[in-house]
């Protein structure tokens, strides 16, 4: 009986040690996955953070020229409006009038994160800012900039206008665009057909812009989330 008891406790002694020897291990195993996983969160996230800033930019440049196209369509209604009205660096505004932008995206870190799975990010709000970004807010720009034939301006309205305006055009003997006069022959529903293109493309870029800000706000909103994470 003695034996028997003795035996028991061995046994009791060596399942006891085996358990938790394999509870240890499975939690050492399972803390170094945790570790491992929030490292590779807070690489993604401050590869993330980069790529916007880095858009950050390009969203600043294409609302500036937006508002650029706006203050040329003023630029050239007064042109069509006043015969008095001096025509300043007509070359750059004329370029600008018919200037179409393209959406810049930085996507290596959403990238990476796909990759991985992105239940890598824990945080369920962040990880929903960061998928509604780049799979609504980005493509929505894209499509607006690239694919949206409103805003098409160059192909829409330049063999238009440049058909209605040619003959007020005076070139360099480089073939530079140096002004263009006061267009006073047109007729009146020339003159409204211009006014039209210009009142069109006016209405398109501050439409644009309006989406522009919002971004903007969900790009300055994710990057201070990401910098509360890491």
């Amino acid at each position: 009986m003695k034996t028997f008891k003795n035996n028991w406790k061995n046994y009791l002694f060596e399942f006891l040690s085996i358990f938790i020897g394999v509870t240890v291990a499975f939690a050492l195993n399972n803390w170094g996955e945790n570790r491992r996983d929030s490292i590779a969160e807070t690489k993604i996230l401050t590869e993330i953070k980069n790529g916007l800033q880095l858009d950050l930019f390009d969203v600043e440049q294409n609302i500036k020229g937006h508002q650029k196209g706006i203050e040329t369509c003023h630029y050239f209604r007064q042109l069509i409006e006043d015969p008095n009205f001096k025509t300043d660096s007509v070359a750059l505004n004329y370029f600008y009038l018919l200037r179409d932008f393209i959406s810049i995206q930085n996507k290596s870190g959403y990238e990476s994160l796909k990759s991985r799975g992105l239940n890598l990010i824990k945080n369920d709000s962040l990880r929903f800012e960061i998928i509604s970004l780049y799979d609504f807010y980005y493509e929505v720009i894209e499509k607006l900039e690239e694919d949206y034939d409103e805003m098409q301006f160059n192909r829409n309205y330049y063999l238009a206008i440049n058909k209605l305006l040619a003959e007020y055009m005076e070139f360099d003997k480089k073939g530079e665009l140096i002004s263009i006069s006061h267009p006073k022959n047109l007729s009146t529903n020339q003159k409204k057909e211009l006014l039209s293109y210009l009142w069109r493309m006016e209405n398109n870029r501050k439409y644009v812009l309006n989406y522009y800000d919002l971004m903007k706000g969900k790009l300055n909103h994710l990057i201070k989330s990401i910098d509360e994470k890491t």
